[in-house]
């Protein structure tokens, strides 16, 4: 038996956007007052968003498993 490349595909991961409502809602707010500079009519919306992001936590990687790193030394062993 003869394995000559052995590779695991991983899943991609789900987006990770605790925050999004908050920046749709602000950015809509720009897009409807056409003004990006002026802080005055979409203070709300940008504060909202401040507090979203100071309070969320911050996101935690998990483990990768280390399959790829497993079957190349499998690999070795197979190939003999």
């Amino acid at each position: 038996m003869y394995i000559r490349k052995v590779k695991v595909r991983t899943k991609n991961p789900q987006g990770y956007t605790p925050c999004a409502a908050q920046l749709v809602a602000m950015l809509g707010c720009w897009a409807s007052s056409g003004d990006k500079r002026s802080m005055g009519v979409c203070a709300d919306a940008a504060a909202a968003l401040h507090a979203c992001m100071r309070t969320h936590p911050p996101r935690v990687k998990a483990h990768k498993p280390a399959i790829n790193f497993h079957l190349s030394r499998l690999r070795n062993l197979i190939n003999k």
